[in-house]
């Protein structure tokens, strides 16, 4: 494996790891008051145009962690909706 492509992979188990804490909180505690809903969800269409992009580079690593960091971004938005409606 190239050391582009194990960067790649090692740069996005970062920051997509770094949005799980944030998803487990939200879980527990049923309230997602003090997150914007306006910046998760721009940064939901920003993750999914670089999901797009890998695609169209065709790079694993690029497609592999948008994908899940796009899941749990939805996800805090999900509950963000759910919980304080």
């Amino acid at each position: 494996m190239s050391t582009t492509i194990m960067v790649g992979y090692f740069a996005g188990f970062l920051t997509t790891l770094s949005f799980l804490p944030q998803v487990v909180k939200t879980w527990k505690s049923k309230s997602a008051s003090d997150l914007s809903l306006g910046m998760f969800s721009v940064f939901s269409v920003g993750v999914l145009c670089w999901l797009s992009y890998g695609v169209l580079l065709q790079e694993p690593p690029i497609i592999f962690w948008n994908t899940i960091t796009l899941v749990l971004v939805l996800s805090i938005l999900v509950m963000k909706l759910r919980f304080d409606s």
